[in-house]
């Protein structure tokens, strides 16, 4: 576990995890820059001040899990967890390549990665039955799951949805990237979610919603899960913004699953800087 919980160096993590999903991507001519870059401050928060874990010994029995279901956002995943020393960094010269450990989606041949995720809607089921296990076995464990917004669109979340308040699943923590883009639009124009907080109270969770592009707010509502939740599941609904950080590609639904050019890199590098 890891207790860097100081403001200034969780913003420069920040930082620095952002030109990587952008570098990732150009190299590799593809992949999910928007909705990685709208999810960096909830996974460097989580992996640097809340999650239980340990990068050396990544299936250590007492860890903390995190199930990114929204697998695609590869790029901000894999940033965060060899900043975290997971694996080296050598590895991103053959992320998206035939044979690597870093692929297009996320799958557990990455050290860290719990579950081949990608294809959506599966991710809170999966949480809830390792939650489930750990309850069973008497284990204080806590499951994170990661999903898209437009992810939640599916019928498949709500009944997990469901079954976590049914089960009583305060072990639980679902996270909602809020950044209102999808792959073809905007997301409450394809399948309007709101209210969302009210839907998911009355699904029976503990809501805490945010601004999940502020790190304060992000480390106050995980400090808050295992507290304010007792008998309950509970989920941070974190606004964000798609492509954050780089004005181009903010809250464009083109960059969804489009990799930056060189021009475009180094544009998107010297505004970051």
């Amino acid at each position: 576990m890891q207790n860097c919980c100081d403001i200034n160096a969780l913003k420069q993590k920040a930082l620095l995890v952002r030109q990587e999903i952008l570098e990732l991507t150009n190299m590799a001519g593809s992949g999910h820059p928007g909705g990685s870059l709208s999810a960096v401050e909830i996974l460097v928060a989580l992996y640097d001040c809340q999650l239980r874990h340990d990068p050396k010994n990544p299936r250590w029995p007492g860890r903390d899990m995190v199930i990114i279901s929204k697998g695609h956002v590869s790029p901000v995943v894999y940033s965060v967890l060899a900043n975290a020393g997971y694996f080296s960094k050598d590895e991103y010269k053959k992320y998206r390549k035939l044979g690597g450990i870093l692929q297009g989606h996320v799958t557990t041949k990455t050290p860290g990665v719990e579950f081949n995720t990608g294809s959506l809607g599966h991710g809170l089921a999966v949480a809830n039955g390792l939650a489930i296990g750990a309850k069973l076995l008497k284990k204080d464990q806590k499951m994170y799951c990661l999903m898209g917004d437009g992810e939640i669109q599916e019928g498949s979340v709500w009944e997990a949805a469901m079954s976590a308040a049914q089960f009583k699943l305060d072990n639980v923590c679902a996270i909602v990237d809020y950044n209102k883009v999808q792959e073809n639009g905007m997301v409450n124009d394809i399948m309007n979610l709101e209210p969302l907080k009210a839907k998911w109270e009355s699904f029976g969770w503990v809501v805490a919603e945010i601004d999940g592009n502020k790190i304060e707010e992000v480390l106050k509502a995980y400090q808050d899960f295992g507290k304010i939740n007792a008998g309950k599941p509970y989920v941070i609904i974190a606004n964000t913004i798609k492509g954050k950080g780089v004005s181009f590609m903010e809250l464009k639904s083109a960059w969804h699953g489009k990799a930056p050019n060189n021009e475009q890199l180094a544009a998107a590098l010297k505004e970051l800087s």
